[in-house]
């Protein structure tokens, strides 16, 4: 491991201080970012893939009904604190606030395998602004249903460090996790990206999609994530839309 690297937290720190979001002004309509739920849907490796089972079927019985089985974090969904800290909170306890509002989408392409580094973000327009929401599009949403999908990018602590000193509210990536790919890591790693990010309440979206058609530019996003008890993540609906800057 990187000795300079900054050091991931090992506890819950609370929830960083953000401005208060302004009003946004629409400028076009909602685009939904979000897969679609079904045993298709993308799960990391690591977990058992979803399964949907019908116990009740028309025309046997009087109504459908689905029993469905997946990690909170298959698909498109976001990280509760939780997830990585004992004494930090769950998806039930997340503020409303800190799963909307205003933000920007960045096109930083990369290939398999590849870091997504401080000095990439800090070359990145839209400028970001305290309390904004950052969803990067990496281009590798369209490498879903391929083998290619595991070799998503991945950010680097140094990055995960600037994004906490320009407050961001929520991070989200168009890949299964913002830390480094699962086969490049190294004995004693210990998720610095999530550590540094969720110890302070700054969210984390995974597994987004379509966002690539707003990069550029300017959004109003809405995460909208399941309020699990003791959930340490969720599935969510997400959208998003142009709004007029000022």
């Amino acid at each position: 491991m990187c000795e300079l690297c900054p050091k991931a937290p090992k506890g819950w720190i609370g929830w960083i201080e953000l401005p208060e979001a302004e009003p946004c002004r629409a400028a076009g309509p909602w685009f939904d970012l979000t897969h679609a739920v079904g045993p298709d849907m993308p799960c990391a490796s690591i977990f058992p893939k979803p399964r949907f089972d019908k116990i009740r079927s028309l025309p046997d019985d009087p109504f459908n009904v689905t029993e469905i089985h997946m990690v909170a974090h298959a698909g498109t969904h976001v990280d509760a604190p939780l997830h990585y800290f004992e004494d930090a909170p769950d998806m039930a306890s997340i503020p409303l606030g800190r799963l909307c509002g205003p933000g920007v989408v960045w096109n930083i392409p990369k290939q398999m395998d590849e870091i997504i580094e401080a000095a990439d973000l800090e070359a990145a327009r839209p400028l970001l602004r305290p309390g904004d929401i950052l969803a990067v599009d990496t281009g590798w949403a369209k490498h879903f249903g391929t083998d290619t999908y595991d070799r998503h990018p991945s950010f680097s602590a140094e990055a995960a460090a600037w994004l906490l000193d320009k407050r961001i509210k929520l991070l989200a990536c168009d890949f299964a996790t913002p830390d480094l790919v699962y086969h490049l890591r190294e004995p004693g790693f210990d998720w610095p990206v999530h550590r540094q990010l969720l110890a302070n309440g700054i969210l984390i979206c995974e597994h987004l999609t379509g966002h690539d058609q707003l990069a550029g530019e300017r959004v109003e996003f809405q995460f909208s994530a399941l309020p699990i008890v003791n959930g340490d993540g969720a599935q969510a609906r997400v959208s998003a839309r142009r709004i007029e800057d000022d």
